[in-house]
């Protein structure tokens, strides 16, 4: 069983609310859940969705085809109908039915003011798609009862139940595993992912599809013993959150690309003073405001040498929530071991998305801090903090926290002590104590996902959250019959660049084919300047759409077949 549910509408008709509660019931009740959004960046108006993929497998991704239509306005039927399969149906108010066949009307708004409030028109259309579906009626109730505790729970109640009687059930779900499991979307993933790593202090200023890492990391205040510091732009959050670290806190602040193009200098001040930090590039398209609630993948080159001069830095592309709330993590500890600057890539699709998956277990989250203690430290020798050591890294001491030890930091180039310098050897020294970190790295870098066979005829690359898409087409492609032998490599981590996979499977690949979701092929630029291996072939998508595994199929097949 394989269902996919649009809900559509203007922003502001209470698609979010509705979404929500049949999203978490259908949880609740066992099924594996996929929720895509669609929206618009305004507060009303415009036109949205939101897809709302159901089974009893695992899904990874959205899909095109729907099964079914819950559509608020005229434009939802308008742009939807033409993907609605033949057996589908596109189910509004009996207003909006303006022709028959695949379109029912109900009643909706008149249930609504029936109920006493005409707000609880969506609450009447979560009953019709309750009933629909032939779901259990009794459970859902006391969820809607606990969901408008504060808005009218009983006409809201009632709307539902009256939203149910106007249908009766039309298809019949099998029974779910009602299997023990959470849904969560990257970006909630990234901030439970930092708690478990001790973050302590978070700084930010909002920008669209961050934000709601800080959002929720600012619910979470009180229970988790942080701050959250809403900055009065970017260039104060990064700095704040170096400053922070420089201290001893574990800290961290977030973004999109337009808020990281200003933080670039203070990245190369993490990176002079080599204090840890750990930023998430949550990416939209660009340049400028570009699209700033769509998605895309267009920063990876930016990244790469991001801040003036050369700096040592760990990048790594988070490609679905679970890795998310691990990767997070684990960026926290290499960002402390090697005190450098570690940056998560993220996008607006990975960020809203939401899927359903095994409860997190913290048990695998170590907290390593790397810091020498007062009880540690050799007192009759005076500490320099750039120190030139056998592995590159200096001892770091915490201002402060050691009797009789002066911690120095300089943003210019300084010696061993932190004085500084403008003496050429002492400027050789320091670069390749700086940039040799990143030998050190590449133990500690984690090779792409494979899948498929091992010995491909067609080597598929791609990175980030297009995994999920490419996991789903790599399984249609595997039906095709005429389809050589095919594999894909998924990248998260990304710089320093693993390259033992990539090198073993491109030896019998007689195509490789990049997929990403920007115009010029970024993962393909950086995979020839570091191996001079080749992409014959790109599919690159950067309409502000995240692909689906239907057009992966289909753009493969034309350059293959």
């Amino acid at each position: 069983m394989d269902h996919n549910l649009l809900i559509g509408g203007a922003a502001g008709q209470g698609m979010d609310t509705l979404s929500s509660l049949f999203e978490r019931y259908l949880m609740r009740q066992g099924y594996q859940v996929f929720v895509s959004k669609d929206y618009m960046s305004r507060v009303r108006g415009g036109h949205n969705f939101i897809q709302i993929r159901f089974s009893d497998q695992p899904l990874t991704s959205h899909r095109y085809s729907l099964d079914l239509i819950a559509a608020m306005d005229e434009t939802t039927i308008r742009e939807h109908l033409p993907r609605l399969n033949p057996e589908g149906y596109a189910l509004c108010d009996e207003k909006l039915q303006e022709e028959k066949g695949q379109v029912l009307g109900f009643p909706l708004e008149a249930s609504a003011k029936e109920a006493g409030n005409p707000k609880t028109f969506t609450t009447a259309f979560l009953g019709l798609l309750v009933k629909w579906y032939g779901l259990d009626q009794e459970s859902i109730e006391g969820m809607i009862l606990e969901a408008f505790q504060d808005r009218s729970p009983e006409a809201n109640l009632k709307a539902y139940q009256l939203g149910a009687g106007l249908t009766e059930t039309r298809i019949d779900l099998p029974q779910a595993s009602g299997k023990d499991q959470i849904l969560i979307n990257g970006n909630e993933a990234i901030a439970l992912g930092a708690i478990a790593a001790g973050v302590t202090f978070y700084s930010a200023y909002p920008m669209t599809p961050s934000t709601s890492i800080m959002n929720y990391l600012a619910s979470k205040q009180s229970e988790a013993g942080i701050v959250v510091e809403q900055a009065e732009d970017e260039i104060a959050a990064i700095n704040m959150a170096i400053g922070a670290n420089f201290t001893g806190i574990r800290a961290m602040t977030g973004t999109s690309g337009g808020g990281f193009s200003l933080m670039t200098e203070a990245l190369g001040l993490a990176g002079i003073t080599e204090t840890p930090l750990v930023v998430a590039n949550v990416q939209r398209p660009g340049p400028a405001t570009g699209f700033p609630t769509r998605t895309e993948q267009s920063d990876l080159s930016f990244m790469l040498t991001a801040s003036h001069g050369e700096i040592p830095r760990m990048i790594t592309a988070l490609r679905n929530p679970r890795e998310s709330f691990y990767q997070t993590a684990r960026a926290f500890n290499l960002s402390e071991k090697y005190q450098i600057p570690v940056i998560l890539l993220s996008d607006q699709y990975l960020a809203d998305y939401s899927v359903t998956t095994d409860v997190f277990d913290y048990s695998h989250i170590t907290i390593d801090r790397y810091i020498d203690e007062d009880s540690e430290y050799d007192h009759e020798t005076p500490y320099k903090r750039y120190a030139l050591t056998e592995n590159g890294i200096s001892p770091r001491l915490i201002p402060g926290k050691v009797a009789d030890q002066i911690v120095l930091a300089d943003s210019d180039e300084h010696d061993e002590a932190g004085h500084i310098t403008e003496s050429a050897s002492i400027r050789i020294q320091m670069m390749k104590k700086r940039m040799g970190k990143m030998e050190l790295l590449k133990d500690e870098i984690e090779e792409p996902w494979h899948w498929g066979t091992d010995q491909p005829e067609v080597l598929l690359l791609a990175w980030g959250s297009v995994a999920g898409p490419l996991q789903e087409a790599l399984h249609l492609l595997q039906k095709e019959k005429d389809f050589p032998e095919v594999a894909a490599l998924v990248f998260g981590d990304l710089w320093p660049l693993p390259v033992e996979k990539l090198k073993k499977l491109s030896a019998s690949a007689k195509s490789i084919i990049n997929i990403e979701q920007n115009y010029t092929g970024q993962l393909a630029k950086l995979l020839r300047q570091e191996t001079g291996i080749f992409c014959q072939h790109s599919y690159l998508k950067y309409d502000g759409r995240q692909m689906t595994p239907e057009e992966i199929v289909e753009a493969l097949k034309k350059e293959v077949l």
